[in-house]
């Protein structure tokens, strides 16, 4: 018995010899390469109008590394925020801030959430939706907060990724997808089944609760867009015919607009109606000049010439 006891102390002791020997091999293999970035920003896009005169627009850098078996691997970070006036051309932004961050671990510019708030947070892979557990505020003129979100399924069994966020009803933010169904593409609000059609999220609680529409709330299935604005639900719905969209607020009730339009986008407290970037409220929309467009990705038109150029 004494003779088997000592053969198996002397196999523990083999293993962990193997082991330690396992745990030295990695200074045998090269390291990775440091991940370089471009000196310069691109990707520049909007992202966000503040009001009637003040825009966001957000780029980042490229950066490369080369991995210990040679092969050179990509990626983008260092995220910029500019406010520009997209009214008047100017020498330069308003403000500006750049972050010291890689976008595969966090990406920080997801959409607009309010006039001055960009959201973010950890995406599922090769894609611009929120996967999750972090979700991240960067507010105008600060840094970005940082929460880690919990799951929540109420009625319903199959969640979604977050694609955009709207201000909604009793503080609450309202989260929103898209189902991709081949030809077409239909907002999660249309998923039958045990599927979630929406979500709220409570930045207080830190949840995220995936939920199907009650009674109340099925009308706003018809929604291109939809968000509250304090105590009512304002919703862009898409006319039988080109340029006969409408803006209704709770079901019923229609917000007067200065021109026709085919779909309405909120943009905070900003809507864009046919290239016009007008101004929300909740019983009207008003736009400053019908003549003044955004028609490409960061120009700016009054008529057919351009008064603004952020690129």
């Amino acid at each position: 018995m004494k003779k088997f006891g000592n053969v198996a102390l002397i196999a523990v002791a083999m293993a962990m010899l193997t082991c330690v020997g396992m745990w030295g091999c990695s200074d045998w293999f090269p390291e990775d390469g440091e991940r370089e970035f471009f000196d310069y920003f691109s990707d520049s896009q909007i992202v966000g109008f503040i009001d009637d005169s003040l825009v966001i627009v957000a780029d980042d850098k490229e950066w490369s590394q080369e991995t210990s078996d040679g092969y050179a691997i990509g990626g983008r970070g260092h995220q910029r925020l500019r406010v520009f006036n997209y009214r008047v051309q100017e020498n330069g932004p308003r403000w500006t801030d750049t972050l010291d961050n890689f976008n595969e671990e966090c990406n920080y510019v997801l959409g607009q959430l309010s006039d001055s708030v960009i959201w973010g947070g950890r995406t599922a892979r090769y894609t611009k939706v929120w996967k999750g557990p972090v979700m991240t505020f960067w507010k105008i003129g600060g840094k970005p907060v940082v929460h880690q979100i919990s799951v929540k399924m109420e009625g319903c069994e199959i969640g979604f990724p977050v694609e955009s966020l709207r201000d909604w009803l009793d503080g609450l933010i309202l989260s929103l997808g898209t189902i991709y169904s081949a030809p077409n593409m239909h907002t999660m609000l249309n998923a039958g089944g045990d599927t979630c059609q929406y979500a709220v999220l409570d930045t207080v609680a830190k949840t995220l609760t995936y939920k199907r529409l009650d009674e109340n709330l099925k009308w706003i299935q018809k929604c291109d867009d939809v968000r509250a604005w304090g105590d009512d639900v304002i919703c862009s719905v898409a006319g039988k015919r080109l340029l006969e969209g409408n803006i209704l607020k709770n079901e019923k009730d229609t917000l007067l607009a200065p021109l026709a339009f085919s779909k309405g986008i909120f943009w905070g407290n900003m809507i864009e109606l046919r290239a016009n970037i007008c101004s929300l409220g909740n019983q009207e929309i008003s736009c400053l000049d019908s003549a003044f467009t955004w028609r490409e990705p960061l120009k700016f038109y009054k008529g057919n010439d351009v008064v603004v150029n952020l690129e």
